[in-house]
């Protein structure tokens, strides 16, 4: 499974430095961020464009915002929108302002998001 070494470890810093304790999965053409046993961000490589893209896990109110902007998109399984993720476009976090700032949203809604059921 290929993802972007250097986006990941981007991720990792963000999380470091806030002392945040994180697991991480490969999927989704990527790595999932978990926290608390949560999905809470990661990488993703755009099966149609070869881009890197970041997936965040956000609450409802910034889903809202967030998908009004030009650099995100909503997270689709199929053609099923997945609630509460979206993809962030390279240009929506090349600053590590901009790439802390969406880790944070996750990270907001990390305590209110429902674990997944184990399989």
């Amino acid at each position: 499974m290929a993802y972007n070494e250097e986006m990941l470890e981007r991720i990792r810093q963000v999380l470091f430095s806030k002392e945040v304790d994180f697991e991480e999965k490969k999927m989704f053409m990527g790595v999932c961020i978990m926290v608390d046993d949560k999905m809470c961000c990661g990488t993703h490589i755009s099966k149609n464009s070869q881009e890197d893209l970041l997936f965040c896990r956000i609450s409802d109110e910034d889903y809202l915002k967030a998908v009004e902007r030009d650099d995100v998109l909503p997270m689709k399984m199929g053609e099923r929108v997945m609630k509460n993720y979206i993809y962030v476009m390279e240009h929506g976090f090349s600053s590590s302002k901009e790439l802390d700032y969406w880790v944070q949203l996750c990270l907001n809604y990390n305590p209110k998001a429902k674990s997944s059921k184990r399989r």
